[in-house]
């Protein structure tokens, strides 16, 4: 015989989550986790807390304009070496750069 099981309710001395504030904060949550974090916000000052942390530190990303990347770093990070199944196991020295361990690895997709 199958028992039917009650959704979990969210009990007001609960807190709530970091991911859940962030989703509050951002507007993801459902309607129905909704209306249960905006009461549990409304008597909980420690979580009303965090939600007004998490909006702030919203605001402050999205104020902080556009983010820059040194060339320096473009210019390493281009030098990183990609690895195609194809070539990797046809290429000399088919480590893909990545030393013994690729040396290993590519031998071991031989087999």
């Amino acid at each position: 015989m199958t028992e039917t099981r009650a959704p979990r309710q969210f009990g007001s001395t609960e807190h709530l989550a970091s991911e859940a504030i962030a989703a509050y904060v951002d507007g993801e949550l459902r309607m129905q986790a909704y209306l249960r974090a905006s009461h549990h916000i409304s008597i909980c000052p420690e979580c009303a807390g965090a939600v007004d942390a998490q909006q702030q530190a919203r605001g402050a990303l999205r104020r902080s304009g556009e983010m820059t990347m040194p060339l320096s770093l473009v210019g390493l990070l281009s030098q990183i070496p990609s690895c195609n199944s194809h070539t990797a196991e046809s290429a000399p020295g088919a480590d893909a750069g990545f030393g013994a361990i690729g040396k290993r690895l590519s031998r071991r997709w031989r087999k």
